[in-house]
């Protein structure tokens, strides 16, 4: 679960290296996200000579979270860190590449372009 104040690595290339959540939007409950959730967030740490820089607001969406998922098949996933993608407005991952494994449940909620782009989706 992610609540505000969390602190997230940035599993792409756009510059970001760390984000901190300060508004969870795409989800039913307002108080914490889950993975395929979109959140605002803050830079906090950023790559020199980079699109994205230091302080900069950006939207995400969550792609791995330590808290354990319960699939419908009965399967639990849990990943070793928390983690997001910088997307823009129509959902489409502002990097070019994709680093670590990805949950398969954003194919659930539409987002393609990052399932395409990550090397392994479990």
């Amino acid at each position: 679960m992610i609540q505000t104040q969390t602190y997230l690595n940035i599993a792409d290339n756009s510059g970001a290296r760390k984000i901190m959540c300060i508004q969870v939007l795409g989800t039913n409950n307002p108080s914490h996200a889950k993975i395929g959730d979109i959140i605002i967030g803050v830079v906090k740490d950023a790559s020199p000579n980079m699109p994205i820089k230091r302080s900069d607001v950006v939207r995400a969406v969550i792609v791995r979270t330590k808290k354990t998922l319960r699939r419908s098949d009965g399967m639990c996933i849990r990943f070793d860190d928390n983690a997001a993608v910088i997307v823009n407005k129509d959902n489409n991952p502002r990097g070019t590449r994709v680093f670590g494994p990805i949950a398969k449940e954003l194919r659930d909620k539409n987002f393609m372009k990052i399932i395409s782009l990550a090397p392994e989706v479990v």
